[in-house]
């Protein structure tokens, strides 16, 4: 009887519980109990003005709020950057990939051809943006090709600058040195594991420009897959007892290594690092052009997640008002 009872409570504690998400199971509805009546019409005062796909607030690993079509794929422009950092960060584990060998070491050349300085990029160079390699790219944005330095003005290792040929060529370097195509191992190594209900390895595709043999890797992502990555990292990449990426490469990666221009922002391996003071210690953004955007606030706990049509938003989400939600929304957070 004692045996009953003791099962009978647990089942019944168990319903009662807020739904957390868990491999192969649905986002629980949103569950705003709890946070200020303020900050949620201050949310959705934000989606209003700005009408993005899809929006998603998560707390403490369940849903507060979501706004639009949460199951879209999207190109989520260079937050497909973050998503290859996860990969990076188990093939370094594994030693597979030194972040210490240089560009001459693994034979990385590019059609224009690298310079003895640029050979001596390492690939932790190219993880926070500092190669020196200043080299046109595939899918590059207007301000990259509009900012770029001269060639050779900079050392590896030096100086910041977002530059797609050292995201492009870190495809090639993860391909080569693990035999893996990024989109398959993605979907195995992480997608699935975290139960990502819609990507699929054929959400990738490789995308090549006349100018370079380094193809970029565009991903199609819905804002609810985004969530769990994002969750993935506030919990220092664990999923369900199973450490996914691991600990140390998601605090290392979303630390800062670099510092940039932008406000509030330096630069991680393929992430940008939060201001702590604003943010708390561990915050990271993944950002891509247009509006796309997943942060992560661990020390509230707390993931937001944004996906724009570009059609819909031809002025662009600014990065800027983001940051400014995101930081209000975890000072509200309870």
């Amino acid at each position: 009887m004692k045996t009953l009872i003791a099962a009978l409570a647990f089942t019944l504690t168990a319903a009662l519980a807020p739904a957390r998400a868990e491999p192969g199971r649905h986002w629980p509805p949103p569950d705003p109990a709890g946070w200020p009546k303020q900050a949620l019409a201050s949310l959705d005062q934000y989606v209003a003005a700005r009408q993005p796909v899809a929006l998603m607030l998560i707390h403490d690993g369940k849903p507060v709020a979501a706004y639009g079509d949460l199951a879209r794929r999207v190109d989520v422009a260079s937050i497909r950057k973050s998503l290859l950092s996860a990969l990076y960060g188990q093939a370094v584990d594994e030693g597979r990939i030194d972040l210490d060998t240089t560009l001459g070491a693994l034979g990385i050349d590019d059609k224009e051809g690298l310079t003895t300085q640029e050979r001596k990029a390492t690939v932790r160079d190219l993880l926070s943006a500092r190669s020196g390699v200043y080299l046109r790219a595939a899918h590059e944005t207007p301000p990259i090709r509009r900012n770029r330095p001269a060639r050779g003005s900079h050392p590896p290792g030096s100086f910041f600058f977002y530059n797609n040929w050292d995201f492009n060529a870190l495809g090639t370097i993860y391909r080569e040195r693990t035999g893996e195509d990024i989109f398959a191992a993605f979907a195995r190594q992480i997608a699935g594991p975290i139960g990502m209900e819609d990507f699929r390895a054929s959400d990738g595709r490789y995308a090549l420009s006349p100018a370079s043999r380094h193809p970029a890797y565009p991903m199609r992502v819905s804002a609810r897959d985004l969530a769990r990555f994002g969750l993935l990292y506030v919990d220092g990449g664990r999923w369900g007892g199973r450490q996914v990426v691991p600990r140390d490469w998601v605090r290392e990666s979303t630390a800062a290594h670099a510092a940039t221009d932008r406000p509030w922002r330096a630069y991680g391996y393929l992430w940008w690092a939060l201001a702590p003071e604003r943010f708390g210690p561990g915050a990271a953004l993944a950002s891509g052009f247009g509006g796309h955007l997943l942060a992560i606030v661990p020390a509230k706990k707390l993931v937001l997640v944004q996906t724009v049509d570009p059609h819909r938003n031809p002025e662009k989400i600014r990065t800027r008002d983001a940051l400014k939600l995101i930081e209000a929304l975890a000072r509200a957070a309870p």
